[in-house]
């Protein structure tokens, strides 16, 4: 076999390094393999870290939750197997203090553990009011005694070692609660949390028959098969009847239904980053393709005198080949361990977003990022290089003969479809992969042909006669050659439309993510007012300073039928539909739409009787629809309406929603009615004490719920910072790798300059040759650079206001608020970007010999 291409390609390749032939040409592929691997292995981690963590958050490997005791064949199961298992019972009960100590009482959430609990994870509590010394223990309370919030001592004016009553008995508490492994995020689980040992649960009588208990069977192991094995056999079992069960309301707990709010913020800033890393790659493969074939150019002579030497094009394409192979998997192997290194900075931006350490990455995000970077580097740079084996030996006395021709459209096709397919596969999500490589590929098609519209238009409307001669001549330098003009300008395009739709991001994007939860969101929920109570209550939060406060009815209906047919869980084999038909909905009416829903489809109509709307997720899940008539059972009547409109809701504004609501002022007054309010407290005038003994200012919550000891009132100010947090996290990670996209921009803008450089020496020499003054030159090279600036700078701005839009809407649902003076900023900053680009990339054309330029011309 003849490996004399081994040896001319290993040459051409050192010789290429000295020269810097290949220098622009290897740092956008480092680019775009770093981006890529950068969030590669951080997303690896971090979804290795949220598996180990769902144990944690779930209490166990496995968790059941059930309505009613968990039924004996689910225990004997998963002992069978060799699991452990334990059962906690949780539900809403009333707490006292005694009368001597105030009398207070609160809404809690009570538990009750078992020896072995937690599974998973630990518990954290603290011996003081001080949660800063809060320990880790694997302990349950002792009998007789009982651990708490501190939220909960604080409203009922209790210290430690004082008695808490429930229910027939009392409980001396012990310990603060701070940390809950298996808290969950259900509406009662922001109640005060209230845990007891199991033993102590017959002493309070507060389990009857009709007592509203919640049943949690956890199992783990360390054999992962079995547990595979219960959750198999589980499955099976959940999906039949109730009355063959027993368990009503059953359910397999996931780390969705456990934390989705969290889960969504992790999705969300994934979806971010991998968009900034799929720009920066799509940024590097319009480089590549430019340096590739400037690179092609520059060597036509090269080749030429190969070919006179008599090597044969096999030989020269191979020999290429095999240098482009090299410099793709050395510039792969150095991206790949640049974005090992950059991941690292993710995880300390985005430290906090999971509890614990996490994993070390698989071997994945590497093989993705070498193979990325090589079908980077073949599908876009080496069709050009390909063509210097075909170069005839005239070419050394004929300077005109045999210059590169277009790539063929199906050697083209073929790269652009598997370099599309590799980043759909690296987006992770199918409408991030479509909106970002589909509106880049529309985008240079667009371009092109605006472009060379453009041009023309140009040449026809500059008047030689009368127009400045520096004018003149950069028209007639543009519209000499139309197809360097379209190339160049579609490639400045390119690179300022990735830049500029970071920017939009970065204010618009990350400013409506802001806007979902601003810092004055209301941190408050107050459920249970009665309707005697809301004017007093009203003019209490008036007088305690706030302002603007969320005020609904809330009424309790079961969905029992649509339609006019009567529904039952086993309609449906959806979970999530059958847990919403077998609970209780939280209904509402108003006359006004809430500000903060979005009719989607239908429409609103203030007081139309017998009519509903109805959240667009929850029409989904039941598979209901505009015009479908829905009967609730409230309190025993009968209520029938007809959906007319779809709303949308976004849970994570932290205002009062609902799944259903009627268009109405008021209801049937026979319809049992309380109130929910959300707003803002105001802050408090000292600081809280944090140790026991001392004095404990009254706060704004106390002061309520002194005055209205019936109602509800859910603190949601830590949710509140910690959201507020991870945004922060998240935008700063986002604007950390926004800069490989900037340097990937800034080599496609000196590509896109410099690929014409050997064109406008060459005739930049001959104008001075005939007596053009340098200083007219540089008047015609900054004139057609800032008008190629201009023009891409518009084209960009247009392009990157319809793409952020569709992202906005499509991808991270926020509202998109981008403004049209974004098209002047945009063309202006594309005329600056290539002048200064064309300033360091020009720079010698000028200053170069005539006589030198000419001699390599000829």
């Amino acid at each position: 076999m003849n490996t004399l291409f081994l040896k001319l390609g290993w040459k051409t390749l050192l010789r290429d390094l000295r020269a810097g032939e290949l220098r622009l040409l290897m740092v956008a592929v480092t680019l775009a393999v770093a981006s890529l691997t950068a969030v590669g292995f951080f997303a690896d981690r971090l979804n290795g870290g949220l598996k180990r963590d769902a144990l944690q958050l779930l209490g166990g490997d496995a968790v059941i939750r059930s309505d009613g005791p968990i039924a004996p064949a689910f225990i004997e199961k998963a002992r069978a197997l060799g699991l452990k298992a334990i059962s906690t019972v949780t539900f809403p009960t009333m707490a006292r203090a005694r009368d001597e100590d105030g009398g207070q009482a609160k809404l809690v959430a009570f538990k009750a553990v078992p020896e072995g609990y937690p599974l998973r994870g630990s518990m954290n509590v603290a011996g003081s009011l001080d949660e800063s010394t809060a320990q880790p223990t694997r302990d349950i309370p002792a009998p007789g005694t009982a651990w708490a919030d501190a939220s909960l001592l604080d409203a009922l004016g209790l210290k430690l070692g004082q008695p808490l009553l429930m229910g027939d008995a009392s409980f001396t508490v012990t310990r603060v609660i701070v940390q809950e492994p298996d808290r969950g995020a259900g509406f009662m689980s922001f109640s005060p949390r209230v845990m007891l040992n199991e033993a102590d649960v017959a002493a309070t009588g507060l389990i009857q028959p009709a007592s509203r208990t919640s049943y949690r069977f956890a199992v783990a192991g360390d054999d992962a098969q079995a547990v595979k094995s219960y959750v198999r056999w589980a499955t099976d079992e959940l999906k039949k009847p109730v009355a063959e069960t027993g368990l009503r309301g059953a359910r397999l707990e996931s780390l969705e239904s456990g934390s989705p709010e969290m889960q969504q913020t992790l999705e969300r800033a994934e979806k971010f980053l991998n968009l900034v890393a799929l720009l920066a790659a799509l940024l590097s493969a319009v480089a590549v393709a430019i340096v590739a074939r400037s690179f092609a150019s520059r060597h036509l002579d090269d080749c030429a005198m190969l070919r006179v030497l008599g090597q044969p094009q096999r030989t020269i394409a191979l020999a290429y080949g095999f240098e482009f192979v090299l410099a793709g998997l050395a510039a792969s192997a150095l991206g790949v361990a640049l974005g090992f290194a950059v991941h690292h900075v993710f995880v300390l931006l985005l430290a906090g977003l999971v509890s614990s350490t996490l994993p070390a990455a698989t071997l994945w995000p590497a093989a993705f990022g070498m193979g990325m970077g090589l079908t980077l580097l073949l599908a876009f740079g080496l069709p050009p290089v390909l063509q210097l084996a075909s170069v005839p030996p005239l070419r050394v006395i004929r300077r005109d003969v045999g210059n590169l021709k277009p790539v063929s459209m199906l050697v083209l096709g073929v790269g652009i479809l598997g370099f599309a397919a590799l980043l759909m596969a690296a987006s992770n999500d199918l409408k991030l992969g479509l909106i970002a490589v589909g509106g880049f590929l529309g985008a240079v098609l667009v371009f092109a042909a605006a472009s060379y519209a453009a041009v023309r238009l140009l040449r026809a409307s500059v008047n030689e006669t009368t127009a400045p001669r520096w004018l003149v001549l950069a028209t007639r330098q543009l519209s000499a050659r139309p197809v360097y003009a379209v190339v160049q300008t579609s490639a400045l395009a390119i690179g300022l439309l990735a830049l500029m739709l970071l920017v939009l991001l970065r204010t618009d994007l990350i400013s409506s993510w802001r806007q979902a939860t601003p810092p004055d969101a209301p941190n408050r929920f107050v459920i249970n007012v009665q309707p005697d109570q809301g004017d007093a209550f009203q003019q209490a939060l008036r007088n305690g300073g706030v302002k603007k406060f969320d005020w609904y009815p809330m009424i309790r209906g079961r969905l029992v039928a649509v339609n006019g047919k009567d529904i039952t869980p086993d309609n449906y084999e959806d979970d999530r539909a059958r847990r919403l038909v077998e609970r209780e909905f939280n209904l509402s009416n108003s006359l006004d739409k809430p500000v903060h829903n979005e009719v989607v489809a239908g429409r609103w109509t203030a007081g139309e009787k017998d009519a509903v709307s109805v959240e667009e997720g929850l029409a989904k899940t039941l598979g209901l629809k505009l015009g479908d008539s829905l009967r609730f059972d409230i309190a025993g009547q009968a209520s029938e309406a007809k959906i007319t409109s779809l709303r949308k809701v976004d849970w994570g504004s932290m205002h009062v929603n609902f799944f259903v609501m009627y268009p109405v002022a008021q209801m049937a007054a026979e319809v049992p009615v309380s109130f929910i309010s959300a707003f803002r407290a105001p802050e408090p005038a000292d600081p809280v004490a944090g140790t026991v003994g001392q004095p404990r200012p009254q706060s704004f919550d106390n002061t309520l719920v002194r005055a209205f000891p019936n109602i509800t009132n859910v603190d949601m100010s830590s949710t509140l910072a910690q959201v507020q947090r991870v945004l922060d996290q998240v935008i700063r990670a986002v604007e950390f790798l926004f800069g490989f996209t900037l340097a990937a921009g800034l080599v496609v803008l000196f590509a896109a300059i410099t690929a014409t450089r050997e064109e406008r020496a060459r005739e930049f020499a001959i104008m001075r040759a005939v007596g053009a003054r340098a200083s007219l030159l540089r008047q015609v090279q900054r004139a057609e650079l800032a008008g190629v600036g201009l023009l891409a700078g518009f084209l960009a701005s247009l392009v990157s206001l319809v793409v952020g839009w569709g992202l906005a809407r499509y991808v991270f649902d926020f509202s998109w608020t981008g403004s049209w003076s974004v098209p002047v900023l945009g063309s202006l900053a594309g005329a600056a970007l290539a002048l200064a680009a064309g300033w360091w990339g020009l720079r010698a054309v000028l200053n170069t010999p005539v006589v030198e330029t000419l001699r390599k011309s000829q």
